[in-house]
């Protein structure tokens, strides 16, 4: 099998931060999203890759390169406007052929992999497996494509349902495909939707009125949909929820850490600090004195913590701190820099900072 890993999109959702790079750029516990896709491909044994990119495409080629690091191949789409996920896949038909193959949303989190799934899909002869998750929350239902099922395989697909219906079913589209060939005959028959895309809802719903066989597996563990900062922040929660401890870098005396905390080498964690996890600070980062790092908070590389708290939080990178304030649920940018003004302010202050900040506060 191959796999397609799709990379384009705008991240709307995630602005500012997607402003000025690409959403699946962003890291959860210190790792960008689209490398966790690349891995469970890989996991699964699928070493031929496609990657569609899109107009905004800054890092991903730098980071995944040809993939040998990875230990697969790579090969990258151009998808020059983002017209949907059904087109592009239908854009990836010569790279595919007429080889099976597994479409991966680049900004999705699936805890337990796609390994079982793909190898029962080798063995078969359905025309696609299609994983879902259950939802309990009928507005967020909503917000997905649902699936409706019937004697153990799918009979409709709607892409972002609102009538009473249509929500029905507890069962949403998590983002992850398995294909035959037979698929592209499909996306050529499509007409973009009112979105001006071409759906891939509307592509399955094809085949499934076509005769052809698509095949349910609802996914076993949590999954997360990384496309708003909310979401951001409870993958990286989760991600961190299964950290090992692992301490590379200087720790001076007076410190406390406790729970699972990994620190990366040439990284600082000056006297007086408190750390506690689970926590992720990367590579060349100087922490404290008498700072406070709390549970679930990741901090990307090269970055300076010198004042203040900071707790549930992701530190992108290359950022000085140096805030007396308490920073919680916050996305910070890459090339910012927090300081206090030292007024009256309450605590608990909450950002959505994007890069090459200054915030004065």
């Amino acid at each position: 099998m191959k796999g397609l890993l799709l990379a384009g999109g705008q991240g709307t959702r995630l602005r500012p931060l997607t402003y000025t790079g690409n959403k699946h750029m962003l890291p959860v516990a210190n790792k960008p999203i689209i490398h966790y896709g690349l891995e469970q491909l890989k996991n699964a044994g699928i070493t031929e890759i496609g990657v569609i990119l899109g107009p905004m495409k800054e890092g991903i080629e730098e980071t995944i390169g040809d993939g040998s690091r990875f230990g697969v191949r790579v090969k990258y789409i151009d998808q020059p406007e983002p017209k949907g996920i059904a087109h592009a896949i239908g854009i990836a038909e010569d790279f595919i052929g007429c080889d099976p193959f597994v479409v991966y949303l680049g900004d999705n989190l699936l805890k337990n992999g796609i390994k079982p799934f793909v190898e029962e899909f080798e063995k078969v002869t359905w025309d696609e497996l299609l994983l879902l998750s259950r939802i309990d929350d009928i507005t967020k239902r909503m917000r997905f494509g649902v699936a409706h099922l019937k004697n153990g395989e799918v009979i409709r697909v709607i892409e972002k349902p609102e009538k009473p219906e249509e929500i029905a079913s507890d069962l949403v589209m998590v983002g992850i495909y398995m294909f035959r060939s037979r698929i592209f005959e499909a996306i050529k028959e499509l007409k973009p939707s009112w979105r001006n895309e071409l759906e891939i809802t509307d592509a399955i719903q094809k085949l499934i009125d076509w005769g052809y066989k698509v095949v349910p597996r609802v996914t076993k563990g949590w999954w997360k949909d990384t496309g708003k900062p909310e979401n951001l922040l409870e993958a990286n929660q989760l991600v961190l929820s299964d950290l090992k401890p692992d301490v590379r870098g200087v720790i001076e005396d007076e410190v406390t850490i406790r729970g699972n905390v990994s620190i990366d080498k040439g990284t600082i964690i000056r006297k007086g600090s408190s750390i506690r996890g689970p926590v992720i600070i990367g590579e060349n980062c100087d922490i404290g004195p008498n700072v406070y790092i709390g549970p679930y908070t990741s901090i990307g590389d090269n970055s300076v913590i010198s004042k203040g708290e900071i707790e549930q939080s992701i530190v992108i990178g290359d950022t000085v701190i140096e805030c007396e304030k308490r920073i919680v649920d916050s996305i910070i940018g890459r090339y910012t820099k927090i300081i206090s003004n030292n007024n009256n302010l309450p605590k608990g202050t909450k950002f959505l900072v994007g890069d090459s900040c200054f915030l004065s506060i």
